[in-house]
């Protein structure tokens, strides 16, 4: 029997089925990501922020070097222009942060450039200044020999048969006479300059 509460369906009208969402197909193709495909870098391999702040130091400290050398030895290196140049000026920079910031630029630089043959050549003028000194130095110990051991002239003739022993004992004499008499210090000069030649021969 029919329920009286129903609506009778027109003739020709089909029943609505619920539409709904497509069903998934199971087999898509993934699509890689062309970043999973390419091989991860190792991080031994990246630069850290450290290396290349201490290899930024290391140039700037190069650069602090060059600063101070003579016009010919700065021209001797053959530095690019750009960079001689921002040497040069670095060196009438007296305020610190200016400064500072001219030795940043001249480490910038020194990016552009082999720092090992110049630093080759700093140490080989090193090692010749460190040299003359010690020369030096020992020449002015004779000299303070001379002047306060009676025997030290013997010792001096006995180890260099170079030495003029009649011009050595001259000064040495004069020297007393000049402090004897608070007279400048001529014949001490002299010696010194005597004493250096004999040494350098040697």
């Amino acid at each position: 029997m029919r329920r009286t509460d129903e609506t009778p369906r027109q003739a020709g009208q089909e029943e609505r089925k619920p539409v709904g969402k497509p069903a998934k197909q199971t087999d898509q193709t993934h699509q890689a990501n062309p970043q999973d495909a390419a091989p991860e870098q190792s991080q031994s391999e990246l630069p850290s922020k450290t290396r290349r702040k201490a290899a930024m130091h290391a140039l700037q400290d190069l650069g602090e070097a060059m600063v101070l050398l003579t016009p010919e030895r700065l021209a001797a290196l053959a530095l690019p222009e750009r960079l001689a140049d921002a040497i040069l000026q670095a060196r009438h920079i007296t305020r610190w942060e200016a400064r500072r910031r001219q030795m940043q630029f001249i480490g910038r630089l020194m990016r552009d450039v082999d720092p090992l043959p110049i630093q080759a050549r700093l140490e080989q003028w090193a090692g010749a200044s460190n040299a003359e000194k010690a020369r030096l130095a020992h020449v002015e110990r004779w000299r303070t020999r001379l002047l306060s051991e009676a025997d030290a002239l013997d010792h001096l003739c006995a180890e260099n048969a170079r030495a003029d022993r009649p011009r050595l004992a001259a000064l040495v004499a004069r020297i007393s006479d000049e402090r004897a008499h608070g007279e400048p210090p001529h014949a001490y000069r002299e010696l010194f300059r005597t004493l250096n030649a004999l040494f350098a021969g040697t």
